[in-house]
């Protein structure tokens, strides 16, 4: 994997006169985008999705909402899959996101390489973390719900050069 490279780095600017930019964060959809996620989502300057998309349309539904940044995941594969790339490296609000889809393989320390949070997805299981001074965050699963797991997905605040993350619970 390596260092994130720079042609991959995306950027969103900060909005309106709040100075603030709202990242939405999802992953594991397995080709499912609920209008629980929709509605969730709904208000977000840009869209991280970290992989497990499962089809091109979930895509095209982010899209229809912000500007969408998207990593391959496990279940993403034929010519959809070769198409995602492996890693992202996304500016929002003057903080610095890696997103990756399996945390296992993370392969570089984001505090040395100046990212204010790594997003991943996976597990399907939510969580925030704060780990040498980066936020990991997981948004857990917004596709078909697995186990007894929540289905959720993540919004982050960046403001004043501060991430502020809430795991959001969808209804269904």
């Amino acid at each position: 994997m390596g260092e994130a490279d720079p042609r991959r780095q995306h950027q969103a600017g900060m909005t309106g006169a709040s100075l603030q930019t709202t990242v939405g964060i999802i992953s594991d959809t397995h080709g499912l985008m609920r209008p629980e996620a929709i509605d969730a989502l709904q208000g977000s300057d840009l869209i991280i999705h970290a992989g497990d998309v499962g089809t091109p349309a979930v895509i095209d539904q982010l899209r229809g909402i912000a500007p969408t940044f998207v990593v391959r995941g496990n279940i993403d594969k034929g010519d959809f899959g070769a198409s995602l790339p492996m890693t992202e490296l996304v500016e929002a609000g003057g903080l610095f996101f890696f997103v990756l889809h399996e945390i296992s393989q993370l392969d570089l320390d984001p505090a040395i390489a100046g990212f204010a949070a790594v997003v991943f997805g996976h597990s399907h299981v939510p969580s925030v973390e704060t780990r040498g001074g980066v936020l990991f965050l997981n948004p857990g699963s917004a596709g078909p719900r697995r186990f007894k797991l929540p289905v959720t997905v993540a919004r982050v605040i960046v403001s004043n050069g501060e991430a502020h993350p809430d795991i959001v619970e969808l209804q269904v």
